[in-house]
């Protein structure tokens, strides 16, 4: 995605500021409100932010590296620090690694119910989107997504939350 100069500027905002709110940009970037900062975001920045569990915009990984930055969530060793509910530590355990065969929402939720826990599947697709926004698996497209971790397991570190 090629982003405009402005679409760059504001995406360094984001990057500077994560995590930030909606008001936080509005102000920013003299906006009128905060679903216009919000329309703006899904608009010219989608594949570059996520909310995290608290509904707080961070940047991606790679709207880190566009500026030549540590994501916020690096571990300083290029690892990379990851915030997760019970269910997607889970997750990040039994699905696929990076070279591995990507696995499908069903294929993970058997394997997280092997392992243990009994969720259902809206909230295992639901698990694995949020994990795909943080870039730590990725969804290959096919007519069924299939998913699998975008970084190697050992080089996460997990903080349950």
């Amino acid at each position: 995605m090629t982003l405009s100069k402005e679409a760059r500027d504001r995406l360094a905002d984001v990057v500077e500021l994560q995590p930030t709110k909606n008001a936080e940009l509005q102000e920013r970037w003299e906006m009128e409100n905060g679903s216009e900062v919000h329309g703006y975001l899904e608009s010219e920045l989608k594949d570059y932010y996520y909310r995290n569990e608290n509904s707080l915009i961070c940047a991606t990984p790679e709207a880190a590296e566009l500026f030549g930055l540590e994501p916020a969530n690096s571990d300083g060793e290029g690892g990379q620090i990851v915030q997760a509910t019970a269910l997607q530590s889970a997750i990040i355990d039994v699905i696929a690694g990076p070279d591995e065969v990507p696995q499908s929402v069903v294929s993970v939720l058997h394997a997280v119910r092997d392992a243990g826990l009994d969720p259902e599947v809206d909230d295992v697709r639901s698990a694995l989107r949020r994990l795909s926004d943080k870039g730590v698996v990725e969804r290959i497209k096919k007519t069924v997504p299939t998913f699998r971790l975008a970084v190697e397991r050992d080089a996460l570190t997990i903080e349950e939350i």
